[in-house]
């Protein structure tokens, strides 16, 4: 019977290329955008999610990560009151303007840390120490930004809203999902070069002292501080990927074009199998005249649909690899697991199972005594 499946299947070369194409194109479809997907998603909490606080204090009515306010600074020593707190620092993130070498305007997020206690400091450092950014307007950057923000140099400077600054150190991995530069310094040189008020901050971050819960501290924060919102790090995050994915339709986007691919492949297949089907109606009649059963041609169908599973993924995949590669070239994120790629490759297969549905209740109907007929 596989014999029979690889024959009908491989007899029209150009029907099966088709297939392939389709196939290839939906796993490719399917793969870049998942993996622009989970990497936008990973970007969006990317610093609350290297950050080694459990709970984070935000302004009132905060909708997402990347837009804080600012709030009153006296918060942080009610936060500090609350049992079970074992510390509280600030945190800030802010918007500024960086200066080109070019003389044109980048928008930057300034995200400011304690260089003491290295609590939301940058995490992959590829050049300069971290504990740098606490001498005079001294900042680190993402290296996936450096043509974007002029190649400046360990040791080079710029302006920061018409403040000089000089750059001490670069960082990998921490890419901003909103297109603005997160650009790393110390609380100090932060709010010096920022435009938020002297005595407000932008968020607490809070570790829980051992023998406490988070949830029980949580709780607690929220009972204590008046007009602030409080979330696990875990909850903060999730707010974030949320907004960004699904309020504002980012994710639903990348998501949708994705289930294009499965719907593509699917019809490309179905036709390429149900064509071959109706085209071999006679070799079919024959084997269910000679005794054969309904599920051994349904083995010839399904083996057809592995065939061209099997094949498709492994030619999309091949593809895939080299459009990520020039994606990544072009400092565009792509996050790709291995348990996504595996769950990718039987959605490819369930993909051509489904599609020999019609094909299999067109075998079903065959009647034996076709083959006897001209």
């Amino acid at each position: 019977m596989v014999s029979i499946a690889r024959k009908n299947l491989f007899h029209d070369k150009v029907r099966f290329a088709v297939a392939l194409a389709g196939i290839s194109f939906a796993v490719v479809l399917i793969t870049v955008q998942l993996g622009v997907y989970l990497a936008f998603r990973s970007n969006v909490s990317v610093l609350i999610d290297h950050t080694e606080a459990d709970i984070w204090v935000t302004a009132h009515g905060l909708e997402n990560f990347d837009f804080g306010r600012p709030f009153s600074e006296k918060k942080l020593y009610d936060v500090r009151e609350v049992p079970g707190v074992m510390w509280a620092i600030k945190y800030m993130l802010t918007f500024g303007y960086w200066k080109t070498p070019s003389g044109s305007q980048e928008t930057v997020q300034m995200v400011g840390f304690d260089p003491e206690t290295m609590i939301g400091a940058p995490w992959n450092i590829v050049k300069g120490n971290p504990q740098d950014v606490k001498y005079f307007n001294s900042i680190f950057y993402d290296e996936a930004e450096t043509n974007r923000l002029g190649n400046i140099p360990i040791g080079g400077e710029t302006e920061i809203n018409d403040h000089r600054v000089r750059v001490v150190g670069i960082v990998r991995g921490a890419r901003s999902f909103i297109q603005s530069p997160y650009i790393f310094t110390s609380y100090k040189n932060a709010v010096a070069l920022s435009r938020v008020s002297k005595g407000n901050t932008v968020y607490v971050l809070v570790k829980v002292a051992p023998g406490y819960a988070v949830p029980d501290v949580k709780r607690r924060i929220q009972e204590t501080v008046n007009d602030v919102d409080v979330y696990t790090s875990r909850e903060f995050s999730k707010k974030s990927q949320d907004y960004w994915m699904i309020n504002t339709g980012t994710g639903v986007a990348l998501l949708a074009v994705a289930l294009m691919g499965v719907v593509i492949g699917t019809v490309i297949v179905a036709n390429t199998i149900y064509t071959s089907t109706t085209e071999h109606l006679k070799e079919f009649g024959t084997l269910k005249a000679i005794g054969a059963s309904n599920w051994d041609l349904y083995a010839i169908i399904i083996e057809q649909a592995l065939i061209n599973s099997i094949i498709g993924f492994a030619v999309g995949m091949a593809v895939s690899y080299f459009v990520i590669q020039g994606m990544k070239r072009g400092h565009l994120a792509i996050l790709l697991p291995t348990p996504v790629l595996v769950g990718i490759f039987i959605l490819t297969v369930m993909m051509c199972l489904w599609s020999s549905v019609l094909s299999i209740l067109k075998v079903t109907r065959i009647d034996p005594a076709l083959v006897f007929k001209s």
